[in-house]
């Protein structure tokens, strides 16, 4: 496969506007990574556009999770837990190192919901995934499974299973299999406003973002998966809209707060389920559930009250572990898209997670939804756009994530190489040179390898530097003041591949820190 970078793009982007499209996707996230490689799968001729970064939004900065929604079996939804719970289960087969088992351990302390009621839920979430997955245990016996758990009218514990996963790398992936079959995608490509010809949506105007230019592209079809910015460039429909809901969390260095299992439980202030849970040796602390006043365009960061809030969710269930501000190695704060009827009295907690979709000639809005049914979202999709591109979609059940033929790479142990396939797919092959070339090292306490960082920078469109280090690898979540004190390592291996000369390297360095800073810190 040819370059994916910088210079490719430049030098591609004015041929690939002059082209017709049958479909042109408009957001990077899961979702509109899933619609790309469920398009391309299918032969169709296929591109994506985002605005900012690929995941840049909800998609690098959700809870991590790729379960079936427990909690809404308690509202009624068995159909979306039923499809998520089918779709963990595949990507769990599929995704081995990208996707992981979790276990899940629920503490009854005398509240709501006890052993008896959460265990009849999770009979219902086990039969809606076809095996049973969950056991009770008594005090004594939780002691051992989960050390340092506060005791405080601890009556016993319910454990149960899900699977986590770096929502960012599994967009990568994603997007990497749709490129293979065929798709393209571009980052830093605004779109201005959508071409209309005889009412009908015919393609986009769009700016390029690092030059300034602009650019018309032809589409049979425009879909538009754009999250929080679903109700941006859509006809404007009745009086569903995106009610914007941040989710924040806070990351502890993992020796700080060691967890072999995620500890779900209910916020004493408000009932909320909360999670603290062990993800890429640290362990976080999460979400919020509040509504999202500040901007969609700046990146969302976490707020003095929330940072109360979950250092309290905390402090409840591992009073002596003390975890306070002086702790936290950093922060991040999601936007979910959520639909809403405009009812102002309802909590946010309370909306529906449900998803729709918006249609108007040649172009269709998907609103809404989970990252673990991104599939499932997609060929609702194509089916919608189906009649535009004039194509009919056949429903197969073809795996998101083919096998792949990985290279025989001795340097690394049977879990980095689990891990890099997973992560990587089809390029592990071109990640491979790097790893032969620099080893298995791996940056600071992370598990990521200097080789990874190497091939982002060689063949993963990195951008600008908080491309790299927020989302191609997650070193400026994971290591402590954004990762500073290897930026000297990262520019003597990165700058070159990247093509930038050392001006460009202090300005996005600078940029880099600040945002850091500012949405990934603790607040000023």
């Amino acid at each position: 496969m040819y370059a994916w970078n910088a210079a490719w793009r430049a030098a591609a982007l004015p041929e690939l506007a002059a082209q017709d499209w049958d479909l042109i996707v408009v957001g990077g996230g899961i979702c509109g990574a899933g619609v790309l490689r469920e398009a391309a799968r299918r032969g169709w001729k296929c591109l994506l556009l985002e605005q900012r970064d690929f995941a840049w939004g909800t998609s690098s900065r959700s809870s991590k999770m790729v379960h079936g929604g427990l909690r809404y079996i308690a509202k009624g939804q068995f159909g979306l837990t039923r499809a998520s719970v089918r779709e963990r289960q595949r990507l769990l087969a599929e995704a081995p190192g990208l996707v992981d088992p979790l276990s899940f351990v629920m503490p009854h302390r005398g509240g709501f919901p006890g052993p008896r009621v959460f265990g009849s839920l999770l009979a219902v979430y086990d039969a809606l995934a076809g095996r049973r997955n969950h056991l009770y245990y008594p005090l004594q016996q939780l002691r051992y499974l989960v050390p340092g758990l506060g005791e405080g009218g601890l009556q016993g514990g319910t454990r149960f299973f899900d699977a986590v996963t770096d929502d960012s790398r599994l967009v990568m992936r994603v997007l990497g299999e749709a490129r293979a079959e065929g798709g393209e995608a571009l980052n830093g490509m605004r779109v201005v406003d959508l071409k209309r010809d005889q009412g009908r949506v015919s393609g986009l105007e769009v700016e390029d973002l690092e030059s300034g230019q602009r650019f018309t592209f032809r589409a049979r079809a425009v879909a538009l998966a754009t999250g929080a910015w679903a109700d941006r460039l859509r006809a404007a429909q009745g009086t569903e809209h995106i009610r914007p809901l941040r989710g924040s969390h806070l990351l502890v260095p993992g020796w700080r707060l060691p967890l072999a299992h995620a500890i779900s439980f209910m916020h004493p202030a408000d009932g909320r389920p909360v999670f603290v849970f062990p993800w890429e040796g640290a362990t976080v602390i999460g979400t919020t559930d509040l509504d999202h006043g500040e901007g969609l365009d700046q990146d969302a960061r976490i707020s003095e009250t929330e940072v109360d809030y979950l250092l309290q969710a905390c402090a409840l269930q591992f009073p002596a572990a003390a975890i306070a501000r002086a702790d936290v190695l950093s922060t991040f704060a999601g936007v979910r898209p959520v639909v809403s009827n405009g009812d102002s009295q309802l909590k946010p907690s309370d909306e529906k997670r449900e998803h729709v979709l918006w249609t108007e000639p040649g172009c269709v809005t998907l609103a809404g939804g989970k990252l673990t049914t991104f599939r499932l979202l997609a060929l609702e999709v194509l089916h919608a756009c189906a009649g535009f591109v004039g194509r009919t979609v056949d429903d197969g059940d073809g795996p998101v994530f083919p096998p792949v033929a990985a290279p025989a790479l001795p340097a690394l142990s049977p879990a980095q190489h689990l891990r890099l396939v997973g992560r990587h797919g089809r390029a592990v092959a071109e990640l491979a040179r790097w790893v032969e070339r620099l080893g298995n090292e791996r940056v600071g306490a992370t598990d990521t390898l200097w080789a990874e960082l190497a091939w982002a920078a060689e063949g993963e469109l990195v951008l600008h530097l908080d491309d790299l280090m927020l989302r191609r690898t997650r070193l400026g979540l994971l290591l402590p003041e954004g990762a500073r004190g290897e930026l000297p390592r990262v520019r003597a291996l990165c700058q070159p591949l990247l093509g930038w000369d050392d001006a460009r390297w202090a300005r996005e360095e600078s940029d880099y820190l600040a945002l850091y800073r500012r949405c990934y810190s603790l607040p000023e």
